[in-house]
Parts: structure tokens; C-alpha cells; sequence
């Protein structure tokens, strides 16, 4: 393999099925192309929590699981080299991690708890070198306050459709934007990928944008 002088890589790999984190990409002007898990790649299995683990030290270890896991991906299918680009997003209050809701009910339960309280929302983004060395990973944390929202908005909200798939049950980006009162931090960190964190690990890389 033929490693880089001077000149800077024209796309980053994304590691990610977000299109919230595509969107924010493109904001950049990053070009960018997907590398995602093979079917045979648990995918589900890097996210799962290890028995009294910490908010912060999660989404950091699962951050890296998931960059290890792209540039093995990315070495064995053939792709051409090049950077790749991870990151992954949790929402916790009262010392607990709300991952992503299995139903609708298990959504309403999630919006019940965060509901009339700040919590924190914790977005680690690790980039990949052409090399295969892991850049030192950022984490953005951001504090949202949501407004103490009636149980039968929240269950309308959750019947949409909107918070599966998504930590805590929610997409700031949304309709759950009209619960929130107040945010402290990154918006795009909240959205799924710190822009300003992201811009920095991307030049270290030499990605060109």
C-alpha cells in the first residue's frame, strides 16, 4: 500500500447509516462515501452496554469499537484507501443511558423521563487515518432542556414514526424540536456529528474540504 506525502484525500469514508450525519457532511462540504457493516458484522453488538458503565466512557469505547471495526471493513472488501469517519451518539440522565427506543411505548417511557428536565447529550466522533492509526476521538456533550410536555403529545409524537432509531427517543432536527426550551452545547453534536470536533479530526487527516 502506498502511503501519503503532502497531498490531502479527496473523501472520507462514513461509517454510519445516519442520514443526519450524511446532511451534516455535506454541510462541510466534505465528499464522502459509505462504508457500512457487512451483513455478516453484528453491528448491534458494539452498541450493547457492559454492566455499570458510564455514560461518557461508553459512547467513547463504543465510538472506537465502531472505527476498528470500519477500517477492518475497509481493508478486507477491496475499497480504495482512504480515511474513515465514525462517530455515535447517547443521551443519559439521572446517571442512566437511553439508547434507542424497541417501540413506541418504550419511546413514550423515554420522552416521560426526559420531560420538564435538562439532560445530557454525549456525541464521540473518531476519525480513522489513511495509515489505519486512530486519531485521538473528540466528545461533544451538550445539555437540552425539554419542556414539561403532556403525556398525550408525547404519545403522538411516538406514534409518528420519529423516535425510533434514535437515542433517547428523539431527533432535535424533528418535530420533537417544539418540547425543547433551551440547549446548551453543540446543536449538530445533538443532531449526531459535532461539526466543529468533525472539521478539525478531518484536517488532521488531510481531508481535503
Amino acid at each position: 500500500m502506498s502511503t501519503p506525502s503532502a497531498a490531502a484525500w479527496p473523501f472520507v469514508y462514513l461509517a454510519s447509516q445516519s442520514p443526519r450525519r450524511q446532511e451534516l457532511l455535506t454541510q462541510l462540504g466534505v465528499r464522502f462515501e459509505l462504508l457500512l457493516p457487512r451483513p455478516d458484522e453484528d453491528a448491534e453488538a458494539l452498541e450493547a452496554e457492559l454492566p455499570g458503565e458510564r455514560a461518557h466512557d461508553y459512547v467513547m469505547r463504543v465510538c472506537i469499537a465502531k472505527a476498528q471495526a470500519a477500517r477492518a471493513r475497509l481493508m478486507a472488501g477491496g475499497h480504495a484507501n482512504a480515511p474513515v469517519l465514525v462517530a455515535d451518539t447517547t443521551v443519559t440522565i439521572d446517571d442512566a443511558i437511553l439508547g434507542k427506543p424497541v417501540d413506541a411505548d418504550d419511546a413514550v417511557a423515554m420522552l416521560t423521563r426526559l420531560a420538564g428536565r435538562d439532560h445530557e447529550v454525549l456525541t464521540s466522533v473518531a476519525v480513522v487515518d489513511a495509515l489505519g492509526e486512530l486519531l485521538t476521538p473528540a466528545l461533544s456533550v451538550s445539555r437540552v432542556r425539554f419542556a414539561a410536555v403532556q403525556s398525550d403529545a408525547l404519545r403522538r409524537y411516538a406514534a409518528s414514526g420519529e423516535p425510533l432509531g434514535k437515542a433517547g427517543a428523539y431527533g432535535i432536527q424533528g418535530r420533537a424540536a417544539e418540547f425543547i426550551e433551551h440547549i446548551d452545547g453543540s446543536y449538530s453534536g445533538i443532531m449526531g456529528l459535532p461539526l466543529f470536533e468533525t472539521a478539525a479530526l478531518l484536517r488532521a487527516a488531510r481531508i481535503d474540504f
